[in-house]
């Protein structure tokens, strides 16, 4: 049964090295992900003056409960929303003089629900130039705590952030969330605090965050669902090919290997073990209706996989895609159509049509790794493809041309 190495989860090794630097002691990281997004936050917590030692298996990261070690930094944070949003925040809880900036495509995304939520709890923040985006300066004094009210329907990772905060303030947070998206990424923060000794008690929408810090500990970081999502499709979109996913089974804290019941209705058939998915194409993909506000990370995978459908697959609640690395309903929507498929799309929703791309057309990558990954699984069926910026898969997965092009045939 062939198995695919996928590398470290994304989401879960920025988590961990938040908690790991935020921690009393030294933590480990096993397997975390190498990647740009990843050695960008990394990076960021060494100029906040966090001791991070690497491995080519493990990282450990010498916490500091108290903040950051220097009194001003400056901080670079590449591409990374992670960590774009989670270091000023962990730099919050410190004391000293901190700026972030960001590459211009990150500067373009939003921040501003966190930094009212920051601010409202008195933390003094500047926006340097666009109100609620990179580049910033947070003049950190430490944060008391007390009740804030979020509105975390742009992104969850407003409401990790604050949450991973919580346990550094001296009061504890009560934090009341108004709306929330990508729901399964908060469950991932809270079995992640829980592994690093806080517990968080929910009720409802109300979150409440105990201080009193975490604890240092050894964490094993789980493969990447999202990216799984492409090796997964390549085997549905293939009759007889069968892939398996090793470290990805039933215990997965990642909502996105929810993408495989996708996979399930549409016609493939799937098996998740203990500690293992496995996906095998049976030749036949039907059209389906998919609410995917939970999963949306996985949107461009289905898009890329829908005209060998043999209906309509309509995609609905992703309007918060058209704020990632680029308008993913959009890239998606582009990139059908310039292979000759048939697409509607509305706010917050995309539906495309049966079709056979056309060979040989190039796809507009738009800076964004997802929309490459997952066209790639379009190019197993549609020769000649390729793609203006090949090379932005380094964002989470660098060898991720490599590992598709030595996938077993069937």
């Amino acid at each position: 049964m062939p198995a695919v190495d996928i590398p470290g989860s994304k989401s879960i090794t920025a988590r961990a090295l938040f908690l790991a630097a935020a921690a009393d002691g030294v933590s480990t990281l096993v397997r975390p992900l190498h990647s740009d997004d990843t050695e960008g936050f990394a990076e960021g917590l060494a100029r906040l003056g966090h001791r991070v030692g690497r491995t080519p298996d493990a990282w450990q990261i010498d916490g500091r409960p108290q903040g950051p070690a220097v009194p001003e930094a400056d901080v670079y944070c590449r591409d990374g929303a992670t960590t774009a949003r989670f270091l000023p925040t962990l730099a919050a809880a410190g004391h000293g003089t901190y700026r972030f900036d960001a590459s211009p495509q990150m500067r373009r995304r939003p921040l501003g629900p966190l930094t009212r939520a920051l601010r409202d709890l008195g933390v003094d923040l500047r926006h340097e130039e666009a109100e609620g985006h990179h580049p910033l300066t947070v003049h950190a004094s430490g944060v008391e705590g007390g009740e804030v009210v979020l509105d975390a329907g742009e992104s969850s990772q407003y409401l990790t952030a604050l949450l991973l905060l919580g346990p550094l303030t001296r009061t504890g947070l009560r934090i009341r969330v108004t709306d929330l998206v990508s729901a399964p990424y908060v469950e991932i923060t809270l079995a992640m605090m829980r592994a690093f000794g806080v517990e968080v008690v929910r009720d409802g929408a109300v979150y409440d965050v105990p201080p009193g810090g975490y604890r240092a500990t050894t964490y094993a970081i789980e493969p990447d669902a999202s990216t799984a999502s492409y090796f997964f499709a390549a085997a549905a979109v293939t009759p007889g090919r069968e892939i398996t996913v090793p470290g990805l089974g039933a215990g997965a804290l990642q909502g996105d290997l929810r993408f495989v019941d996708v996979l399930r209705r549409m016609g493939a058939r799937v098996t998740v073990g203990e500690d293992r998915t496995t996906v095998r194409g049976t030749g036949e993909l039907r059209g389906l209706t998919m609410n995917m506000r939970d999963i949306s990370d996985t949107m461009p995978t289905l898009a890329a996989i829908a005209p060998f459908a043999s209906g309509p697959v309509r995609i609905e609640d992703v309007g918060n895609t058209r704020v990632k690395e680029c308008d993913r309903l959009e890239a998606c929507a582009d990139n059908l159509r310039r292979l000759g498929v048939d697409v509607a799309t509305g706010p917050d929703w995309i539906e495309i049509r049966p079709g056979t791309p056309a060979p040989g057309v190039e796809i507009k990558s738009f800076g964004d790794h997802r929309i490459v990954m997952s066209f790639a699984v379009t190019g197993l069926r549609t020769p000649g493809l390729t793609y203006d910026d090949p090379g932005c898969v380094r964002k989470t997965f660098p060898g991720f041309h490599e590992a598709f092009a030595a996938l077993p045939t069937g």
